[in-house]
């Protein structure tokens, strides 16, 4: 597994763009925790994230490169656009999918919606000139603590990707779930 700095993926950023949106697994900063990523319209590569997890069927969020892309393939209505005024932030938001084509099959399977992130962090621009949603879910195996520095990555999980971008321990926690496609707004941490 390759370590990159910020400083790194700004050189080589046109090579990573290439790979990512090729299907490589990796892991990924954000606001608040490290997660798994992939290019979230690759089904091949949201299975290689299903098996490192070890988690099959339950849902997977996806980075937004925008809001506009968001808005493009996501039911938002009143209460949804004012939600997506809060980003980018530490929020996952929970929106009925219209474009089913979005992302692959495999990373929100059955129920017709997805979880969409914008993180408030320097890795957008990354996420953003892709044009590409990515997988984003946590960095460990189902039932484990979640990654917050390169010292307690699950040996499973590092096996699995092909680079890492680091940039030090992590204090922050998992996004806070807002879920506004299913009748009535709910507001979980996770």
């Amino acid at each position: 597994m390759e370590t990159l700095t910020k400083s790194e993926v700004n050189y080589r950023k046109d090579e990573l763009k290439q790979r990512i949106a090729e299907g490589e697994v990796f892991i990924h900063p954000t606001d608040t925790i490290y997660g798994l990523g992939c290019n979230a319209l690759d089904e091949k590569a949201v299975k290689a994230i299903r098996d490192l997890k070890d988690r099959h069927n339950t849902p997977f969020s996806v980075w937004a490169p925008s809001k506009d892309w968001i808005r493009a393939n996501c039911e938002l209505g009143e209460e949804g656009e004012e939600w997506l005024d809060k980003l980018p932030g530490p929020y996952t938001l929970i929106l009925k999918l219209k474009n089913k084509k979005a992302i692959a099959p495999n990373v929100y399977p059955g129920n017709g919606s997805i979880g969409v992130r914008l993180p408030n962090h320097w890795f957008n621009f990354v996420v953003e000139e892709i044009g590409l949603p990515i997988v984003t879910t946590s960095a460990n195996r189902v039932g484990q603590q979640f990654m917050t520095s390169v010292e307690n990555i699950d040996p499973e999980v590092q096996k699995g990707v092909r680079f890492i971008v680091y940039e030090g321990e992590k204090k922050g926690r998992p996004s806070q779930i807002i879920d506004l496609a299913h009748g009535k707004t709910s507001v979980k941490e996770r």
